[in-house]
């Protein structure tokens, strides 16, 4: 794993309390060559409710038979479809068998309710009976649950569990008619991905993009600690993951697996007390965890962080990294375009609209201090956030809630990483 920290500023005055942005850069190594990759753990736990009835549900198992065709006999894969109840279609085990299962696939028929718990709960049982820990669950679904577990929290805290014994969550919300904050919360809790595809084809893609992360997966349950220094405060996680206070001064975040060669991006900010003494002075240790996937073994790596203490005259010339600023600035842009996204869902298009502008205008703050290697990235985004306006007129607030959503997970929790999901 290549491991990198940046401060935006490493200077800070003598004897005055301040403030300081840190940025940590994760990569994740290359596959083995050469090596068999490990076997794979998959459990689909479908939505067949009416809603799901004709295109979708069609689509949905189109997705999956190609699915089951690329993986491997050995991996295990489950299938349980749900409606007001929950039914296993494909038990979870090894694809020995791999006609009789598509068979199964294209079984099944769309029914009544929408109960999201009762598939879950399900899935995770069978996936929990094959794999252990190092399993993936995706959860497909078009509605609003009406039946059972419907409170966010509440199924973050399912979610959550089943992370802590290694089984990550994603989710994909299809078409307009899903509960965009339900689905977002559970991939979250889940340390998994959420993405939104509007119709079968996208469907089938953001599908395969889930299994090419699945496939290509090298290292699994990451997490950073960062240890604080006496009187030293964390003032504010950019990035929307899991996280918990161990103890006074000590905070877990949990960033989920890798694939071969992802790159990831954490920032935060750190109160810095006055301090008495020039030098250098440590503020904080970040200990970055992780499994390696193909030996599963577990690696441990710290990182002191350290800035030095100077005179005032001397920090006040300071120049804040070009690289930390801006990424300070464009996960400024990723909050607006959240707080965008809720205010669409809630039906509110002037306030979406008006935090749409928001995000581009701290986009626009980062384009004009960036360094060159991040602009096309910046750009990009937007392009993206262009395209969301011109869509609001077009699809409605439904469409650019998720949209937006999407966006904020791919650019805010999942920062840094490239294809597939």
């Amino acid at each position: 794993m290549k491991i990198n920290t940046l401060l935006d500023v490493d200077l800070v005055a003598h004897e005055a309390e301040d403030e300081v942005a840190l940025l940590l850069e994760l990569q994740a190594p290359s596959a083995p060559i050469d090596a068999t990759r490990p076997r794979a753990s998959l459990e689909v736990v479908l939505d067949r409710s009416g809603s799901m009835a004709g295109g979708p549900l069609e689509g949905a198992k189109k997705a999956l038979v190609a699915l089951v065709r690329r993986l491997e006999p050995t991996d295990n894969f489950g299938l349980v479809a749900f409606d007001d109840h929950a039914q296993v279609v494909v038990p979870a085990g090894p694809l020995t068998d791999k006609d009789a299962v598509i068979a199964r696939i294209q079984s099944v028929l769309p029914g009544g309710m929408t109960d999201l718990s009762a598939g879950y709960l399900r899935g995770l049982r069978e996936l929990r009976r094959v794999a252990g820990a190092g399993g993936t669950v995706l959860v497909v679904s078009d509605g609003h649950v009406n039946s059972g577990v419907k409170d966010p929290d509440e199924f973050a805290t399912i979610t959550a569990r089943a992370y802590a014994d290694g089984l990550v969550t994603s989710t994909l919300g299809y078409g307009e008619g899903y509960d965009e904050t339900l689905l977002s919360t559970i991939a979250r809790a889940g340390s998994g991905n959420h993405v939104f595809a509007a119709d079968p084809d996208g469907a089938g893609a953001a599908i395969a993009g889930e299994v090419d992360g699945l496939l290509d997966k090298v290292v699994q349950a990451v997490s950073l600690t960062v240890h604080m220094g006496p009187s030293v405060e964390l003032v504010r996680l950019y990035n929307d993951l899991p996280a918990e206070l161990l103890a006074p001064g000590v905070l877990t975040i949990e960033l989920g697996d890798l694939y071969a060669d992802e790159a990831r991006k954490v920032l935060f900010k750190l109160m810095v007390p006055a301090r008495t003494a020039l030098g250098l002075a440590q503020v904080a240790t970040l200990e970055v965890a992780y499994v390696e996937v193909a030996r599963l073994v577990e690696h441990v790596h710290t990182i002191p962080i350290t800035v030095n203490v100077v005179p005032g005259d001397e920090a006040a010339g300071r120049v804040a990294s070009p690289t930390v600023t801006s990424e300070v600035l464009f996960q400024e842009a990723q909050d607006a375009k959240k707080q965008a996204s809720e205010a669409f869902e809630r039906g509110d298009v002037v306030a979406g609209t008006r935090l749409l502008g928001e995000t581009k205008s701290r986009l626009a703050e980062a384009l004009e201090v960036a360094p060159q290697d991040a602009v096309p990235d910046i750009r990009a985004q937007l392009e993206e956030v262009d395209q969301m306006e011109t869509y609001t007129q077009i699809h409605g607030a439904s469409y650019v809630s998720k949209m937006s959503r999407d966006s904020f997970h791919r650019s805010n929790r999942k920062r840094g990483r490239g294809t597939p999901l």
